[in-house]
């Protein structure tokens, strides 16, 4: 159950509500769940925040499939159930086999994979575990997706990790539609 009581117009800063009212105009309604749910007690930075994730998911160089797979890693590497039931589903018909799906949940060693998946899993677990890429992962990330896709794959992995702390400190539901098992922490 989430930590926060669903935001109003009146429980956000005064001077954010000019922000609240675009966001909830422009979604529908405020948002029931996820990160969205959270960012928009503070209109402003949700507003900021999700510009940068619109154009890491719309506008990036990077393969829909990558990018699944950075916010599956970020999912995993966060314990975040949230972010790992709003994308598995989508990763897999984005193009990543029901293996390495599984075996990112399960946190099994992943070999034999395309060279590209293979870049972003070794790079992403790089970073989340030691907070640094060895130069070989750094440079196959680099081979893979040149310097605009290296940018952009580290600002997913930035963002999502921004996005499940969110989640994980307040304690967001997960979706009502979720299909996925749940990770195990």
């Amino acid at each position: 159950m989430a930590r926060l009581p669903e935001a109003t117009r009146d429980s956000v800063p005064s001077n954010q509500q000019g922000a609240f009212d675009e966001i909830v105009q422009n979604s529908g309604g405020v948002p029931p769940y996820g990160p969205g749910s959270i960012l928009i007690h503070v209109p402003e930075a949700s507003r900021r925040a999700t510009a940068l994730n619109q154009y890491l998911r719309n506008d990036s160089s990077l393969p829909k499939k990558i990018l699944e797979l950075a916010m599956l890693i970020t999912a995993r590497e966060m314990d975040c159930q949230h972010i790992w039931n709003a994308h598995a589903a989508s990763g897999r018909s984005a193009g990543l086999s029901d293996d390495l799906v599984d075996g990112l949940r399960e946190e099994e060693e992943l070999s034999g994979l395309p060279d590209d998946e293979q870049a972003v899993v070794n790079y992403g677990r790089e970073l989340f575990r030691t907070h640094h890429a060895s130069r070989g992962a750094f440079q196959a990330v680099l081979e893979q997706f040149e310097r605009q896709g290296a940018v952009e794959l580290t600002l997913v992995f930035g963002n999502y990790t921004m996005l499940a702390l969110a989640i994980n400190a307040f304690d967001s539901d997960l979706p009502p539609d979720r299909t996925e098992p749940l990770l195990s922490i």
